[in-house]
């Protein structure tokens, strides 16, 4: 092994460790995305926000549930902090529905 090669190893290991995070995170934020269109889904179809909160839950594995209406649209937003390296990042996502549920 060459010195060069010690030197870079520590360097390299860093930079896979970040793509594999990043990828981690990419995987997180679709399924925040899919669990804020089912929770605007039940929500648009006249479900309360605790059943639309625990629907969120159950496919986004933990996130914060923030419901908001603009005129006929009922609209859920989701938020989460990310996972392992990358924890710091917050993620966001939001979907909404037509609330012709009521």
């Amino acid at each position: 092994m060459t010195a060069e090669f010690a030197v870079a190893l520590p360097a390299i290991a860093l930079v896979l460790a970040a793509c594999l995070a990043s990828v981690q995170l990419v995987g997180q934020h679709v399924r925040l995305t899919d669990a804020a269109a089912d929770a605007a889904r039940a929500l648009g179809r006249g479900e309360s926000a605790a059943e639309a909160g625990a629907i969120a839950d159950r496919v986004s594995g933990g996130a914060s549930l923030v419901v908001s209406e603009d005129g006929e649209f009922v609209c859920a937003t989701l938020q989460a902090p990310g996972r392992g390296l990358l924890a710091a990042v917050v993620l966001r996502a939001e979907s909404c529905a037509v609330s012709g549920g009521r």
